[in-house]
C-alpha cells in the first residue's frame, strides 16, 4: 500500500508540471524523489509550521494551510535538481492540485480497504 501511494503521489507531481506553468519536473525519478520528500517534509515540517502560524490559521478558518502547502511545494524546489518552481503562485496552485489529488486517491484506497475488510468479516460471520 505505501508503494502505491507513493508512486501515486509521484504520478501527481509529474501529471501537475505537464498543466500549471511555471513547475518543471525533469523525469519520473525527480517525481519519485519528490514524493519521498513530500511526505518527509509532511511529518516533520508542516505540523510544527502548522502550530507556529496556528493564530492566522484559526482567523482564516484553515485557509491559511494552503499558504503552507504552497511554500513547503515551493521549498522542495529550492533542493531538489530537476524539480523547478518559477513564482510563488504557481507553487501554491501546485500545491492546492496535489492536495486535491492526494485527497481523492486516499478517498478511494480508504474504501477498497473498507470493502476489503467488510468481506472478509462476512466470509468469518458466515463460517
Amino acid at each position: 500500500m505505501f508503494i502505491f501511494r507513493w508512486f501515486s503521489l509521484a504520478f501527481l507531481f509529474f501529471i501537475i508540471s505537464q498543466y500549471v506553468p511555471g513547475i518543471d519536473v525533469a523525469s519520473f525519478y525527480v517525481a519519485l524523489v519528490l514524493a519521498f520528500f513530500w511526505g518527509i517534509i509532511n511529518v516533520t515540517l508542516k505540523p510544527i509550521l502548522i502550530f507556529l502560524t496556528l493564530p492566522i490559521t484559526i482567523l482564516t478558518l484553515g485557509l491559511f494551510t494552503f499558504v503552507i502547502n504552497g511554500f513547503l511545494f515551493w521549498f522542495l524546489s529550492t533542493f531538489i535538481k530537476g524539480f523547478y518552481v518559477e513564482s510563488f503562485f504557481s507553487a501554491f496552485l501546485g500545491a492546492l492540485l496535489l492536495s486535491l489529488g492526494s485527497a481523492i486517491i486516499n478517498y478511494f484506497l480508504k474504501k477498497s480497504q473498507e470493502d476489503t475488510y467488510k468481506s472478509k468479516d462476512r466470509k468469518d460471520f458466515l463460517r
